[in-house]
């Protein structure tokens, strides 16, 4: 039993004679082609995720100033306290309320 690159050794050519020359030129080609789609879409895909990692930088940075700046408005406006409040029955369905602020 003969393997088969034996068989295909043996073949009689057919058709062009250089058209085995000119089928590994072309599919050389085609591999340089393709490696360089290949590193184009390498850089797209790097770039973009450059540009996710920038943009979640820049939310946690934005992020962060809103929270120190929520803190600092909480501070400078404590709530004094609670209010005192008085309610009289005036009649009916009516009321009447006062209020005062504690003292500390």
């Amino acid at each position: 039993m003969d393997r088969p690159v034996e068989r295909l050794q043996s073949r009689p050519q057919t058709g062009f004679p250089g058209a085995r020359g000119l089928v590994v030129l072309l599919g050389a080609v085609c591999t340089v082609i393709a490696a360089a789609v290949a590193t184009v879409l390498a850089v797209a895909l790097a770039a973009s995720v450059v540009v996710i990692g920038l943009m979640g930088g820049a939310l946690l940075f934005l992020a962060s100033l809103a929270m120190r700046a929520r803190r600092t408005v909480r501070a400078a406006n404590a709530d004094p306290g609670p209010q005192l409040l008085e309610a009289r029955h005036v009649g009916g369905h009516s009321w009447v309320a006062y209020g005062w602020e504690r003292r500390r």
